[in-house]
């Protein structure tokens, strides 16, 4: 656990994650490693409700080696097993390699929450204000996938 929490903390400031103004601890979510030999690689945080998850963090620790790929592969084949029937997830509208990488594999724009990054700064003030290309970072983009 200690390693997915110093993960989180370097990734996403903190062990705590805020989606749609509802604020989620790293101990309280379901949790994927990808493992290269003895080394962890990569880790996926999730929750499942009902025949729906929501994917709170994908992090790969190296990039352009196909960990985040296999780990979303694997989730997603774990919880077809489960009888979960739609994946969604939130990135911020700063997060375009993300946009890129999850409809490059099936996953579809749904919403765009304007504002949402902006409330979710009162919960979470660690939240930058500028992020990955100079973007300001203001919106959520909303993500799903269903089988």
């Amino acid at each position: 656990m200690a390693w997915a929490m110093d993960l989180w903390s370097k990734e996403w400031g903190g062990t705590v994650m805020v989606s749609q103004g509802r604020s989620y601890r790293l101990t309280d979510l379901e949790q994927l490693i990808a493992w290269d030999g003895s080394e962890r690689v990569g880790l996926a945080a999730y929750h499942v409700e009902e025949d729906r998850a929501e994917i709170l963090s994908l992090n790969a620790t190296t990039r352009l080696r196909g960990i985040g790929s296999a780990l979303l592969q694997t989730l997603e084949s774990s919880l077809r097993r489960r009888a979960v029937r739609k994946v969604w997830l939130i990135t911020s509208n700063d997060n375009v390699d993300a946009l890129r990488f999850y409809q490059r594999r099936g996953y579809r724009l749904t919403g765009i929450h304007t504002g949402a990054i902006d409330q979710a700064r009162r919960i979470k003030p660690s939240i930058p204000l500028i992020g990955q290309y100079g973007i300001p970072i203001h919106d959520e983009w909303e993500l799903e996938k269903s089988w």
